[in-house]
């Protein structure tokens, strides 16, 4: 059974950068054919697929955040990261690390389904505030 959990600083500045660090345990980052992405959630709306970085490293972005995100990872330690940079408030959510066999698991409005992905973070709020 895979594991994953969210790391980072629940309160992040206007303007600043967000970095979170997902922890897998249970399986390999660089098996074979999966995909680990990251989705958030603001309040009172749905999932937003915010992008993946596949087995092999190469990424993935969700069109709406492109500009301001980056991944990366750490094979050895078995961590991926987010870093979301230029923040503002609109970015307040719970941010969620997630396992998929799919590549780019987004719809319309660039929104997640939850059963696209069969391993979940239990997520960190992370809430931009000055």
């Amino acid at each position: 059974q895979v594991q994953l959990q969210e790391s980072g600083p629940g309160l992040v500045k206007p303007s600043q950068t967000l970095s979170l660090t997902c922890t897998v345990a249970g399986g390999s980052i660089t098996t074979n054919n999966y995909y680990w992405s990251w989705i958030r959630q603001p309040p009172g709306k749905g999932l937003e697929w915010i992008g993946a970085i596949a087995y092999s490293g190469s990424t993935f972005y969700s069109p709406f955040l492109k500009s301001r995100t980056s991944f990366s990872r750490d094979a050895s330690k078995n961590q991926f990261t987010l870093q979301l940079t230029l923040v503002t408030p609109e970015d307040t959510a719970v941010y969620y690390c997630a396992r998929s066999s799919l590549r780019e698991p987004y719809y319309s409005d660039y929104t997640a389904r939850r059963d696209d992905f069969d391993s979940w973070g239990q997520g960190t709020q992370v809430t931009v505030s000055s």
